[in-house]
C-alpha cells in the first residue's frame, strides 16, 4: 500500500463514501491524510451511519461536517442526509455548499435549516449533473438565473413546490435526462390540482406518491416512465412516440392517455391496476416491438365511465384476448399473466384461435385462488409456447391451511409434475408465498 499513488489513494477513500470511513482511514498515515485532502472527490455525511449522532448537539455536528467539508479540495460527489433529530444553522450548510459548489458534480441534499436554504440560488449556474432534493422547499423559481446547464438528473421527495415552479424548474435543466418525484407538496392557486410538464431532453421519469386531478406530461424523448402508488384523474402523455418500458404499480387513474406515444413500446407491466382491457389493448396495440408483458394482479372492468349507455357485450371487455395478443406481439419473450376467475370464467381467453407464441421463452403465472382450472390453464398456455425455456409458477398459500387446501396444493404439484414429463426441456420454477 506504501507503493500506491497518492491519487491511487484518493481514489480508494473515495469509494468508502462515508464520512466516517474516511476520517478513520486517513488517519492511517500522512499520505492518506494528504490523499483525503487534496484527491478525495466523494464524502457523504448520514445521520444513520454514526450512532453516536443523536447524543452530539447540533452545534458539534455541524463542527464535525465543517472541519470534514473543509479539509478537502475539489470534491466532485456530496451527499448529506440527515433525519429531524438535527436542525441546522442556515448560515453554516450555505457555508459547506458555497465552499464546494464549483467543483460538486452530484449533489444529495437532505437537510432541516432554519431558515430554509435555497439550493437553486447556491448551485445554479455550475457544472452540477446529479441533483437530490428531500424534504426541501422551492418557491419562485428564476430559470435564467437559478438555471442548471449540466443536469443531467433530479430527483425531488417530498418537496413543496407548486405546478408553476416545477414546470419552470424543468426548462431551467435544459440537458435533463431523468426526473423523480416522490411524495411531492404541490401548492395549487384553486381547487383543482393540476400539473403541467415540457421537456424536450427528459428520457426517464419516476412518480411516486402523487396525487393529482390532471397531469399532462409532454416530452418528446421520454423512453421510460414508471408511475408507483398514484392517484390521478387523468393522466396524458404526449411525445413522438420514444416511449420503450411503461411499468404502472399500484396506481388509479379514471383517465389514461399514451396512445400517440406507445407505438414503439418494449417493455409493459401493469401491477395491481384497474383497467378497462379493450381500451388498454387499443393504446399498446401498434407496438409491434413488445418484447415484455406483465398484467400481475390486474383487475378487468368491463365498465366505461365515458359511454352512457351500456352495451351487450360488456360482459366480455374483461376478457383478454391471448389470440389478440400473439398476433399483435410477435416479439413477445416474456409473458406474465396472474390467473383469476370472476363468476366461473377465466379472464382470459384464446377465442378459438390457432396462433401461437413462437418467441416466448420466459412464461409467468400465478393464481389468486387455487382450482382445477388452472392447471388446464398452464397446459394451454404451454401447448401455444414452443420455444419456451423458463416457467416460473406464483402462488398464495395460507398459513391456516384447511385440508381441503392441502389437497389442492397436492392435485396441483402431481398435475404439474405430469406436465412436465411433456415438456423436459422447460425449467419448472415456484414461488410460493
Amino acid at each position: 500500500m506504501e507503493n500506491l499513488p497518492v491519487e491511487v489513494v484518493g481514489n480508494i477513500l473515495s469509494r468508502l463514501g462515508g464520512a466516517r470511513d474516511v476520517v478513520i482511514a486517513s488517519a492511517t498515515c500522512r499520505k492518506w491524510l494528504e490523499a483525503c485532502r487534496k484527491h478525495l472527490h466523494t464524502l457523504s455525511f448520514n445521520s444513520s451511519d454514526w450512532p453516536f449522532y443523536r447524543d452530539l448537539t447540533t452545534n458539534r455536528l455541524e463542527i464535525l461536517i465543517t472541519q470534514t467539508i473543509f479539509q478537502t479540495t475539489g470534491l466532485q460527489g456530496l451527499s448529506i442526509m440527515m433525519d429531524d433529530a438535527n436542525k441546522f444553522s442556515a448560515s453554516t450548510v450555505i457555508a459547506w455548499l458555497m465552499y464546494t459548489r464549483e467543483t460538486l458534480r452530484r449533489l444529495s441534499y437532505n437537510v432541516r435549516t432554519t431558515p430554509n436554504v435555497n439550493i437553486l440560488d447556491i448551485c445554479g449556474r455550475q457544472k452540477l449533473e446529479t441533483l437530490l432534493l428531500a424534504h426541501n422547499s422551492i418557491t419562485g423559481v428564476e430559470p435564467n438565473f437559478q438555471r442548471f446547464p449540466c443536469l443531467k438528473s433530479l430527483s425531488l421527495s417530498y418537496v413543496s413546490i407548486s405546478a408553476l415552479d416545477l414546470n419552470l424548474l424543468l426548462s431551467a435543466c435544459p440537458k435533463i435526462e431523468a426526473l423523480e418525484l416522490v411524495s411531492p407538496e404541490i401548492a395549487m392557486s384553486d381547487a383543482q390540482v393540476t400539473i403541467e410538464l415540457t421537456s424536450p431532453t427528459v428520457k426517464s421519469i419516476y412518480i411516486e406518491a402523487i396525487s393529482l386531478d390532471k397531469f399532462i406530461l409532454e416530452a418528446d424523448s421520454i423512453e421510460c416512465l414508471h408511475m408507483k402508488d398514484c392517484v390521478l384523474e387523468l393522466f396524458e402523455l404526449i411525445g413522438k412516440g420514444t416511449l420503450k418500458h411503461f411499468k404502472l404499480d399500484d396506481v388509479s387513474v379514471i383517465h389514461l392517455d399514451i396512445v400517440e406515444t406507445a407505438e414503439n413500446l418494449e417493455i409493459v407491466d401493469v401491477n395491481h391496476f384497474t383497467i378497462v382491457w379493450p381500451k388498454f389493448y387499443q393504446m399498446i396495440s401498434r407496438s409491434q416491438k413488445l418484447r415484455k408483458l406483465r398484467l400481475w394482479d390486474v383487475v378487468f372492468d368491463c365498465h366505461d365511465d365515458d359511454d352512457d349507455n351500456e352495451d351487450d357485450d360488456a360482459d366480455d371487455d374483461d376478457i383478454v384476448d391471448l389470440e389478440s395478443i400473439a398476433v399483435s406481439f410477435p416479439q413477445l419473450t416474456h409473458l406474465s399473466l396472474s390467473y383469476d376467475l370472476k363468476d366461473g370464467v377465466a379472464h382470459y381467453s384464446w377465442q378459438g384461435g390457432t396462433t401461437q407464441l413462437e418467441n416466448v421463452t420466459v412464461l409467468e403465472l400465478s393464481w389468486t385462488v387455487m382450482n382445477d382450472v388452472f392447471s388446464i390453464w398452464v397446459e394451454e398456455l404451454l401447448r401455444r409456447c414452443p420455444n419456451l425455456k423458463k416457467l416460473v409458477i406464483h402462488g398464495v398459500v395460507s398459513e391456516t391451511k384447511t385440508p381441503e387446501d392441502c389437497q389442492m396444493l397436492a392435485t396441483f404439484t402431481w398435475s404439474i409434475v405430469q406436465l412436465m414429463r411433456k415438456y423436459i426441456h422447460v425449467e419448472v420454477q415456484f414461488d410460493y408465498e
